[in-house]
């Protein structure tokens, strides 16, 4: 009763055109309002269920992490993080407050379990960690303009060859549990995992979109992470595009679900699938733990 516990899992698209429309006040406009319409049910769903931390995995854009030295798996454990200048001005969001004292605790257990971590004490955080908190939480207002609640910032390399598997992705997920499932405080603890769905941004195939590849890797998703977590990356890449190889993401956060452990199967809370946002294909799912 006194040990933090995983109640449900949130998957979405990372993509900063949506930033920029929230931003410059044109989610109202006829291109943007069915995207933000299907997270409706999401920004009600987290006031109903709110968590003490997120966990929230996600890829650094050469923000953080130059392409001189890039970590393959990085855990922020910062007190703060500031919202990052990608080239036009940080956005105008909350800064982000970490979670040290249980971001360490992971960094401990999971570095025990096998899976070398960098342990990172200061850095900004980019689109791809405050896309999702405006999709889920809206925009908050002046006059409390904070976060709902501590996110502890876990980036993940699937911008420079070579990127970690599926599976070892979802192992490591399954070890993230067994961590946060240790620390002994009362915690309600969501994982989130980022990124994709497909979509090519250069060469000859930019604009793909892949709606088939897409849903079935939903489907899948919910019903057979552990065989989805087998898919080599040239499926991805083939078929959802270079950038589509960021779904891997959404593999860490599954595997912290308690049916991987062999606990009842997660309740389908929310599903949403949207093309096109900007160039690119918008997924995203609410899983429940029973």
């Amino acid at each position: 009763m006194n040990m933090a516990k995983i109640t449900a899992s949130v998957y979405t698209s990372h993509v900063p055109a949506i930033g920029a429309a929230l931003d410059l006040g044109k989610s109202s406009e006829p291109y943007w309002q069915a995207v933000f319409k299907g997270y409706d049910f999401s920004k009600q769903w987290l006031k109903e269920n709110p968590p003490d931390v997120i966990f929230l995995v996600y890829n650094d854009h050469a923000t953080a992490f130059s392409l001189e030295m890039i970590p393959t798996f990085a855990i922020g454990t910062a007190a703060s993080y500031q919202p990052a200048d990608e080239g036009w001005g940080p956005r105008p969001v909350p800064v982000v407050q970490g979670h040290p004292e249980l971001a360490a605790h992971i960094a401990q257990s999971v570095i025990q379990q096998d899976f070398d971590l960098t342990i990172v004490n200061k850095m900004d955080v980019d689109h791809g960690l405050t896309v999702p908190l405006s999709l889920m939480c809206g925009q908050p207002p002046q006059s409390n303009f904070a976060w709902p609640c501590p996110v502890i910032p876990f980036a993940v390399n699937v911008v420079q060859y070579p990127v970690p598997s599926g599976m070892r992705c979802f192992k490591l997920g399954q070890a993230i549990r067994k961590a946060i499932e240790s620390f002994d405080k009362p915690l309600n603890v969501q994982i989130w995992g980022t990124g994709g769905m497909s979509h090519q941004l250069q060469g000859p195939r930019a604009g793909l979109i892949n709606k088939e590849f897409d849903n079935a890797f939903l489907d899948q998703l919910i019903a057979d992470p552990e065989g989805l977590a087998c898919k080599p990356h040239i499926d991805y890449v083939r078929e959802a595009g270079s950038e589509g190889i960021e779904l891997v993401m959404w593999l860490i956060a599954r595997g912290a679900m308690a049916d991987v452990a062999g606990g009842p199967a997660p309740t389908v809370a929310h599903r949403f699938y949207h093309v096109p946002a900007s160039n690119t294909a918008v997924g995203h799912l609410i899983l429940e733990n029973k």
